[in-house]
Parts: C-alpha cells; sequence; structure tokens
C-alpha cells in the first residue's frame, strides 16, 4: 500500500514499517489511514501541501501513526496517534483503536530513518533546484526494508 495519494488537499507519501513476527494487520492500516486526516494541517498557503505519513506496528502491543507535513517552506510539523499502548493513554489494547497522542514527539528510532530520507529529498528537489520539483520530491521515496541499522 505504500506510495503517494491526497488526503485532505495534500500530497502524502506513505511509509509502512512492522516487525518479522508481527505484521501490518488490514484492521489496522485501515484504520490508521481512516485516522489521518485528523493529523493533516490545513496547507499554509505558500509551501506545497506536502506531507509524509509513517504507520508502526511496533513490538510491543501498538501501533502508531505519524503524520509529518511541510510548512513555511522548510519546517517539519508532526502529529502522532497512537492505538493499543496503555503506556500512552490508549483507553484499550486495540491496536486499530487510534487516539491523538498526549505527549509532543517526533519519532522513535526506528521511524526516524525515513524523516531522515525525507529531509534529504526535501532540499534535493524542493530547496536546492532553482524552480522547485514537487513531482520529483513525492516520486523520491526511501527504499523499502529494513530500518534498523
Amino acid at each position: 500500500m505504500p506510495g503517494t495519494v491526497e488526503v485532505a488537499g495534500r500530497h502524502v507519501k506513505r511509509y509502512h514499517i512492522d516487525q518479522p513476527d508481527r505484521r501490518l494487520e488490514p484492521e489496522v492500516v485501515e484504520a490508521g489511514y481512516a485516522f489521518l486526516p485528523r493529523l493533516l494541517p490545513e496547507p499554509d498557503g505558500g509551501t506545497p501541501p506536502a506531507s509524509w505519513v509513517v504507520l508502526h506496528r511496533g513490538a510491543d502491543s501498538g501501533a502508531y501513526l505519524l503524520a509529518y507535513s511541510w510548512f513555511w517552506d522548510n519546517v517539519v510539523e508532526c502529529r502522532i496517534a497512537v492505538a493499543g499502548q496503555p503506556a500512552l493513554d490508549c483507553p484499550d489494547d486495540d491496536p486499530a483503536h487510534f487516539v491523538p497522542m498526549p505527549r509532543p514527539g517526533v519519532g522513535c528510532v526506528w521511524e526516524l530513518g525515513v524523516l531522515e530520507h525525507e529531509r534529504t529529498a526535501w532540499v534535493r528537489h524542493m530547496l536546492a533546484p532553482d524552480r522547485p520539483d514537487l513531482a520529483g520530491y513525492l516520486a523520491d521515496t526511501r527504499a523499502e526494508g529494513p530500518v534498523g541499522f
């Protein structure tokens, strides 16, 4: 399912992270993408409406949905929803019941590999050239595979 979609007026690049023994279940994917519009800000009018999302099935009981959105030309905003993680005030242990995360965060060590790629892609396609290349940015995705070491 990863790829780019349009959600709430934004171009959204999708990434999935899961575990060899705990794959992203279809109901978690469906619930995560149904919740996603709640995490996306309105376009700011000057910055191309581009975002990326990481849907992560943790090694624990939880699922994590992180929406990163570009604004003010070169700044990233992050909004996070969690499911099935009592330590983050989830109401139950259902990994498909997403709620906004009550703490500010940027992502865990596994999710930050995607942020690293997206930062470089934004500079390469949107800031460094004489003319921004949104299509080039949207096509430039991190290769699928392990995000570990």
